[in-house]
């Protein structure tokens, strides 16, 4: 055998069996047998619904399940907005062979197992692979770096999902090597339109069942934006509808199947506005019990969990104030643990914070002295400000009398000294009234006496 002969591939030989770990994408299942989730996974483009935001023409993705400028990409989105179809068009537009595997089943050697496949592989044949990984975040930060290589030079085109946002649970050097797309959960319309099809085509359910209006929102509801969960339970309804030979499936038959009752709430309607109203009043009445209640309604309703923690927020200082000065910390926290886990398990700083705030002692009197200030600055009580605490630090303030004879509280031992800060006009004007509920009975004390010593009044 020649020198040169050791070192050409040739091209009869095959590369090695499939590594462990990984999926190969298989011919479609018998519909007979696979999940009608599966069966109405969308095989072209015009099929999917939702994403238009970036599947609109030009848009970074439309480009890449085109074929165009091939990179990895990291889908960051909900449970059932389209992650893994749209891995799945990737490779069909690419003309790439299509390896799965997923974060919570593979390890290192798996990871480098499907990596050196897809090397021998372009070797052998110039077959090109794309790898999607699924729940990415889960993958150690060794796990993630195992990619980085092959990403780089391209051994795969690496298409990973992830429910869980990127910035905080991907590596950065995997992060800077591709195109992060955010996926936004599907609207009540995009679900419906899902719903349709699948009662129609026929890898679905071929026509041969029809859906009642209040089972289709029921549906919707219980979805949450997730169009696998809603085709699953339709699956499950009309399995139920099929076996009495019943061809409707009605609301009795959804509830009977998913085992959830349908929950009285229309997000776009009276409902939306009357239950939200009902849990902030319920708050502010500290009624812990009636506020959980209203706050599970709007949960098992699918109300944007993002809505519910910004009202927390809101009435913390609105209703709660400095009565309890933690109340707001904890509504804050809960709003940042909803952006960041997402739900279900958001559910639960949702729940602390309004327990928080129920049971907290009430006070409106931050809202009365901001608004009051507000309406004294509308009508025109404004004024100037005292010469003396105006800024003294450029050239030409002092010719100008600015911050001359202002006096440091901190040269005190007390830190509180007799000394004009409004304007003019609004000497002796208070705004802040503390209560003498909760934190602000102490400050129903301190706060007069500050007064009195800033306006150099004599103590009583």
């Amino acid at each position: 055998m020649a020198q040169d002969e050791l070192f050409t591939v040739n091209p009869d030989v095959g590369p090695p069996p499939e590594p462990s770990g990984a999926n190969q994408a298989e011919p479609q299942a018998d519909p007979a047998t696979s999940p009608l989730a599966v069966r109405m996974r969308p095989r072209t483009l015009d099929e999917v619904v939702g994403q238009q935001h970036l599947l609109r023409e030009g848009a970074p993705l439309r480009r890449l399940v085109e074929g165009a400028a091939p990179a990895s990409v990291l889908l960051y989105g909900p449970p059932g907005t389209g992650k893994t179809t749209l891995a799945n068009l990737v490779s069909i537009a690419t003309g790439r062979r299509f390896v799965a595997m997923s974060a919570l089943s593979a390890g290192v050697k798996e990871v480098r197992g499907v990596i050196e496949e897809a090397r021998r592989r372009r070797q052998y044949n110039t077959e090109n692979t794309v790898l999607f990984i699924d729940e990415v975040h889960r993958f150690s930060k060794t796990q993630q770096d195992a990619l980085l290589g092959a990403v780089e030079d391209r051994t795969v085109l690496l298409v990973a999902a992830t429910t869980e946002n990127p910035s905080f649970s991907v590596v950065s050097p995997l992060l800077s090597r591709s195109l992060v797309l955010q996926l936004r959960p599907l609207t009540d319309d995009d679900i419906v339109a899902v719903l349709e099809r699948a009662l129609t085509d026929e890898r679905g359910l071929g026509g041969e069942l029809t859906l009642t209006d209040d089972a289709r929102a029921h549906i919707v509801r219980l979805a949450g934006g997730d169009a696998r969960r809603a085709l699953t339970a339709l699956e499950a309804a009309a399995d139920a509808a099929s076996a009495t030979e019943n061809k409707t499936i009605d609301l009795a038959v959804v509830e009977s199947t998913v085992d959830k009752a349908a929950v009285r709430y229309d997000r776009d309607g009276d409902q939306h506005y009357d239950v939200i109203s009902a849990f902030i009043k319920s708050i502010r009445g500290s009624d812990v019990d009636a506020a959980l209640h209203y706050l599970a309604r709007m949960i098992e309703a699918g109300e944007d969990p993002r809505f519910l923690a910004r009202r927390l927020v809101v009435h913390a200082s609105e209703d709660v104030g400095l009565a309890d000065p933690t109340a707001l910390q904890a509504a804050v926290a809960a709003a940042h643990a909803v952006q960041f886990i997402g739900m279900p398990e958001g559910r639960l700083a949702l729940a602390q914070a309004t327990i928080h705030l129920a049971t907290a002692p009430k006070s409106n009197a931050v809202v009365t002295a901001i608004d009051t200030a507000l309406s004294d600055v509308r009508s025109g009580a404004i004024g100037t400000v005292p010469p003396h605490l105006r800024d003294g630090h450029y050239a030409g303030a002092k010719q100008l009398g600015n911050a001359q004879g202002y006096r440091y509280p901190h040269d005190v031992p007390e830190g509180v000294l007799a000394q004009q800060y409004p304007p003019d006009e609004l000497v002796g004007r208070d705004y802040y009234e503390p209560t003498q509920r909760g934190g602000e009975r102490t400050l129903a004390e301190r706060v007069p006496r500050l007064r009195r010593t800033i306006r150099g009044e004599r103590q009583a």
